[in-house]
């Protein structure tokens, strides 16, 4: 039987070779010392098996386990967290770095406030070689430590929402009430938001993790357009979230859960009706887009008809788009500050 710690840190990985050694060199590297290190190896087929059991030899708090086959990303990160025991959890990228005192920090938040359910810092962003290249400081949402869950709700279910905060230090029993990482695209940020629902998200006002862009992280391949699918990667972005259970209209199946979150949270009558609002506030500010888009890529770009059509839709969309906006302004919604 192994030893419990405060603190689990799971690691999905899937041919990481390039910079897993510099993402657990600075995992190992916390002043914070009571952690285990839990590592999925989601059937690489690199030198990612060799790195890991190299690592392990090195320290007795690291645990490997690889898949015998590739199990999708998501349910590979659910696997870390089901093969953990601490009262903290924590979600590390193969690819990313973060500063030594990262969980220090982000446990003694959670040690003083237990209506914090997940604690996380700013972000920097890096390039391949680990250098500074900037940061997420327009990305940063307001409301997501506010008393009241329908104004984190409201934060976490907007596009502005950039999920890096899902690879924060948070509450294991918190995370244990949602369903955890659902097989589809965006679920990351469905998953935030039921967990904005129950209870607070604290942000270290400091930048200690670094996310680092490259090639082929998901963000630089996917992520140009926030919600928006590019056709002719669809496939590949499908495969990355799973092979076996997937929708063609991701934003309406984020929606959808959306509001499935918050009949599974026990809130109060009038928060519910008030996440509620804050969805419909989605809804007409931004996501109409999104929906928009579903339908547009995935029904008439892939069929022989709809190819054709697109000349005449296009102009119609634009007048559309451009008559929405006009009523959104005069009923007075905007985005929140």
């Amino acid at each position: 039987m192994h030893k419990t710690h405060r603190v689990s840190i799971g690691l999905p990985v899937f041919n990481g070779e390039k910079y897993l050694r510099q993402a657990l060199d600075s995992i190992l590297a916390q002043t914070y010392q009571d952690f285990e290190l839990i590592i999925s190896d989601n059937a690489s087929t690199d030198r990612t098996q060799q790195i890991c059991n190299d690592y392990i030899n090195k320290d007795d708090r690291i645990r490997y386990y690889r898949n015998r086959q590739n199990l999708g990303a998501p349910r590979n990160f659910n696997r870390v967290f089901e093969l953990s025991s601490s009262e903290y959890f924590k979600w590390a990228a193969y690819d990313d770095l973060i500063a030594p005192d990262y969980i220090q920090k982000c446990v003694r938040v959670l040690d003083n406030d237990p209506s914090i359910v997940l604690c996380h810092s700013k972000t920097n962003r890096i390039n391949e070689q680990g250098k500074l290249i900037g940061n997420y400081d327009n990305r940063t949402l307001r409301r997501v430590s506010s008393w009241k869950p329908h104004e984190r709700f409201g934060d976490l279910i907007s596009i502005h929402n950039p999920c890096w905060s899902i690879f924060g230090v948070m509450r294991a029993n918190s995370l244990r009430k949602t369903p955890l990482h659902g097989s589809y695209i965006g679920a990351d940020r469905n998953l935030l938001a039921e967990i904005g629902l129950l209870g607070r998200i604290y942000e270290i006002p400091e930048y200690l993790l670094f996310r680092r862009d490259h090639d082929q992280a998901y963000t630089q391949r996917f992520c140009e357009q926030g919600f928006a699918i590019n056709i002719a990667e669809y496939s590949e972005q499908l495969a990355w979230w799973a092979k076996d259970n997937w929708t063609y209209f991701p934003n309406w199946k984020n929606m959808f859960e959306f509001f499935r979150s918050i009949r599974r949270v026990q809130l109060k009558r009038t928060e519910r009706l008030l996440c509620y609002n804050e969805i419909l506030r989605w809804l007409i500010v931004e996501g109409w887009r999104f929906l928009e888009n579903d339908v547009e890529s995935l029904l008439m770009i892939r069929s022989p008809l709809g190819g054709k059509l697109i000349p005449v839709y296009k102009p119609i969309r634009l007048k559309l788009e451009n008559k929405i906006i006009q009523i959104v302004r005069k009923c007075g919604y905007k985005k929140k500050k």
